[in-house]
């Protein structure tokens, strides 16, 4: 079951070299201007003291849990080869600073989650150091999949004496088969969650394809902290990892790629409503609610470059997200109209120039979440979709319990277009008026009390009340 915290959190995702440098003294001496065209090796100085610093300005946003991509020892920017599992990065601070940043945060009621890279280290980690050093005879060899000696990891090509992860030789994957690998990952979760980390975002967790091995994951981390929170990187529909119990969401890439899809007008409305019920129907019941829905990563182009820099199309994503069923997370920057193509573009540093950030977009991410906070029925409420089969362009649904009724009605197309819809909702009589929580329209509904109709702008999306 979920823990209690996550049913109403807004998530924010922090790639930590790129969001804010409070202490220049932990830079490298080739750290690159702020800024600057994002490459795979560039360091740019982010930290976790510019979190600290920065706090406010998350408080304001509104968001109240916060996932950080890699923070322990690496070779990279990206940190996904992890060198030592147990030392902060010392470019991004040390573990006091790490305490102060968990202190800060949950003082303000906002949860930190971590990225648990476990299916792969990096060629720095002490054990695939021994293997390169003692060869045939190293006490480790067991830990990786070798094939045979000596191992080259260092020549351009792919591994061919070992098995790394899609096949780069600096990601060494680990063989989870081995007690001792397993007794060594457990005791990395357990540690950070007892260092005040509420959670763990795992990294390509099919990757390691053993049941026996998450199922005992879990465990030990339930044990250390029971409201501690378990997020799994699946890329497709794969209600196993839910219907099994190993972890509590998923990062819900279809739903992502389905809004996209829509609001680029490559299919209709009651398409992507039909492979909405289709998805959330695979799942457990009560699944649709504990899915991490996200409109970017890390891993994607930022949305306002794949919605071809339209701030409006961009409203609208915000929109489905913060009224959705479903965990809503937000990508660093994307809040401010960072732009940028796959890695390593959609990783640019944040913009903390007010004049050059997108404000409008600022404000209205703003004023979702602070609707999502404030009203329940967003959060927990039946989702009832409404999406008229004669316009591809509108997309409607109710969010509705015993106290409340939202309607939502989005029209992505560039044109004016009208909407009449049968509510067929006991809630409604002739007469009764909604109220846009995002402007000043309103419907009254018209017939017997089971029918509105409305004229939606151009690229406009209306929460009504």
């Amino acid at each position: 079951m979920i823990p209690d915290w996550v049913k109403g959190a807004v998530f924010y995702q922090i790639f930590p070299d790129r969001f804010a440098n409070a202490d220049p003294g932990n830079d490298p001496p080739n750290v690159r201007s702020w800024g600057s065209p994002p490459t795979i090796s560039g360091y740019q100085g982010g930290d976790l003291a510019g979190i600290i610093a920065n706090m406010d300005y998350l408080v304001e946003l509104g968001i109240n849990a916060i996932y950080l991509n890699p923070i322990f020892l690496s070779s990279s920017t990206h940190r996904y080869n992890t060198n030592d599992y147990f030392k902060i990065d010392p470019m991004l601070g040390n573990l006091d600073i790490f305490k102060q940043l968990i202190d800060r945060t949950h003082a303000l009621g906002i949860k930190v989650i971590l990225d648990g890279v476990f299916n792969h280290t990096g060629r720095g980690f002490f054990a695939f150091v021994d293997i390169l050093e003692n060869g045939e005879e190293s006490p480790y060899k067991d830990w990786y999949h070798i094939h045979h000696f000596p191992v080259d990891a260092y020549s351009a090509g792919k591994a061919r004496d070992y098995e790394a992860w899609w096949g780069y030789k600096s990601l060494p994957k680990l063989n989870t088969d081995n007690p001792d690998v397993r007794k060594f990952i457990f005791s990395v979760a357990r540690y950070w969650l007892s260092q005040g980390a509420d959670g763990w975002r795992l990294d390509v967790p099919n990757e390691i394809n053993d049941d026996v091995f998450w199922a005992e994951f879990r465990r030990q981390v339930k044990d250390e902290n029971p409201d501690a929170f378990l997020l799994g990187e699946i890329w497709d529909i794969s209600p196993r990892w839910l219907e099994e119990g190993y972890f509590d969401s998923l990062m819900d890439y279809p739903l992502r790629d389905g809004l996209i899809e829509f609001l680029s007008g490559k299919t209709s409305s009651i398409d992507i409503q039909n492979k909405l019920f289709a998805m959330w129907a695979l799942y457990p019941p009560g699944s649709e609610f504990s899915l991490y829905n996200l409109t970017g990563s890390h891993d994607t182009e930022r949305i306002l470059t794949l919605l071809q820099n339209n701030t409006e199309l961009v409203k609208l994503i915000f929109l489905f997200l913060f009224t959705f069923p479903g965990i809503p997370a937000i990508y660093y920057g994307d809040e401010i109209g960072l732009t940028g193509g796959k890695d390593p573009a959609s990783r640019r540093a944040f913009n903390w120039n007010t004049g050059k950030q997108n404000r409008e977009l600022l404000s209205w991410a703003k004023k979702l979440i602070q609707l999502r906070k404030i009203f329940q029925t967003l959060q927990t409420g039946s989702y009832i979709p409404l999406t008229d089969e004669k316009n591809p362009h509108i997309f409607a649904y109710f969010r509705t319990d015993e106290a409340r009724v939202f309607l939502i009605l989005i029209n992505r197309s560039s044109r004016y277009e009208n909407i009449q819809l049968d509510l067929q909702h006991p809630y409604f009589h002739q007469g009764k008026v909604l109220n846009n929580l995002l402007g000043d329209e309103t419907i009254a509904v018209d017939g017997n009390g089971d029918r509105i109709s409305f004229t939606l702008a151009p690229q406009r999306g209306y929460l009504f009340l």
